[in-house]
């Protein structure tokens, strides 16, 4: 997964801020915590305005100084003072021009080269505006982009660009929803995509299972959303396609869910098996998910993190698969990774594989399951955990089977 930091809009506009001040007033740089608020919530410059409070700024910034992207330092003036210092060029390796026009983009969205032109006049000379799209291309073509290039829309000049540091307005986020295809995992086919995905988890199955055992424990959202399954689920079946190394059906099971795993790698169920002798653990295919042997459906059927390999034309189907065996009432439960993009992973805990994640919208997953009929649609949309060098933000979704 990439490396690159992965802000929310909060920790944009703090780091924006201090790259900014940095540049413009360097003798009153680094900031105190009342100067930073006060640039965070300047009416010019900003879009949107913002109105943030001491304790959200300070919150921001220790977060920030945890993920190693500020740091906070005493400076003696007559008296100490503690004082804020972004290293966020640091860490992305920023040249002056790209350091300007990143600064920009974090304090105002998606921008046209023009506007990006005039609005970093303090920050960097560039000498027109070609200079601001060779610019913009040199972040564009890096092994991990920093920035992307929207399609022009009705009414629109230029095209405009945004950043890859975050998340982006709705309006500039539903653009580049648009602009990704999410087909172009199966360009070779399916039976080839699907082989890839059974070849890499055998590889790395017990490690794998290593790495994610005692995962739940710093996950409390999560516990939260598999103990209302099991709740819902009161003693009746329930199945996790894509169980993997077993863990979850076996939190399921142990909280009292008739609990089955299902998962496409041979490997992974014999790693459940192994790891979770006392649960039932099969190798099968979600897309041909059967009802359970004792009852007349499921009471829930988890799509946890199953979906992130499947191209978007194939989610409708996929969804009807695992809507089919459930009981009236019974809920679907999916978790994904949410975004717009595509990326490609060729080493895995250690090992060499050849997989891509797909990341979805989450507007697009609800409208596909409204459209298979389900109902009382919940969703949650998660930061990514520093703490885990998580770079996604993560999606779940409940939904209902109204029979």
């Amino acid at each position: 997964m990439s490396d690159l930091p992965v802000l929310d809009v909060e920790e944009q506009r703090v780091l924006g801020s201090l790259l900014e001040k940095q540049a413009t007033v360097p003798a009153s740089y680094p900031l105190t915590a009342n100067a930073l608020r006060t640039a965070c919530n300047q009416t010019s410059n900003r879009e949107p305005v913002v109105d943030y409070d001491q304790g959200t700024v300070e919150r921001v910034a220790r977060g920030l100084r945890d993920r190693e992207l500020l740091r906070i330092v005493w400076v003696d003036t007559g008296r100490r003072t503690l004082k804020y210092h972004q290293i966020l060029d640091e860490k992305l390796e920023l040249a002056p021009d790209e350091r300007a026009l990143i600064t920009v983009l974090l304090l105002r969205g998606a921008q046209a080269p023009g506007e990006l032109r005039t609005r970093t006049e303090r920050l960097h000379k560039f000498e027109d505006r070609g200079e601001v799209e060779a610019c913009l291309r040199r972040m564009a073509e890096r092994s991990e982009p920093l920035v992307r290039e929207l399609e022009r829309r009705a009414g629109q000049h230029d095209r405009r660009w945004i950043h890859l540091l975050g998340p982006v307005s709705e309006e500039d986020e539903a653009v580049v929803a648009e602009q990704v295809d999410r087909d172009q995992v199966i360009a070779d086919g399916t039976e080839a995509r699907d082989a890839r995905v059974r070849a890499a988890y055998d590889t790395v199955a017990s490690a794998y299972a290593d790495e994610l055992l005692d995962e739940l424990d710093g996950l409390p959202f999560e516990r939260w959303l598999l103990d209302r399954v099991i709740a819902h689920a009161n003693g009746r079946p329930v199945v996790e396609v894509g169980s993997g190394p077993g863990h979850i059906t076996a939190y399921l099971a142990e909280g009292g869910a008739a609990a089955t795993g299902i998962d496409i790698a041979a490997e992974m169920v014999a790693e459940a098996r192994r790891r979770f002798p006392e649960h039932t653990y099969d190798v099968g295919d979600l897309r041909r998910l059967g009802r359970p042997p004792t009852s007349s459906g499921w009471a829930a059927v988890l799509g946890w993190y199953s979906l992130i390999h499947l191209a978007a034309s194939e989610l409708p189907e996929a969804i009807a698969a695992l809507t089919r065996p459930l009981d009236p009432g019974g809920w679907l439960v999916l978790a994904l990774h949410a975004g717009a993009e595509i990326r490609h992973v060729e080493e895995f805990l250690g090992h060499e594989v050849n997989l891509d994640y797909v990341l979805h919208d989450p507007a697009q997953i609800v409208a596909l399951l409204e459209t298979a009929g389900l109902t009382d649609i919940e969703w949650y949309l998660r930061g990514p955990l520093t703490t885990r060098s998580e770079s996604t933000r993560r999606l779940y979704v409940i939904a209902r089977n109204p029979g």
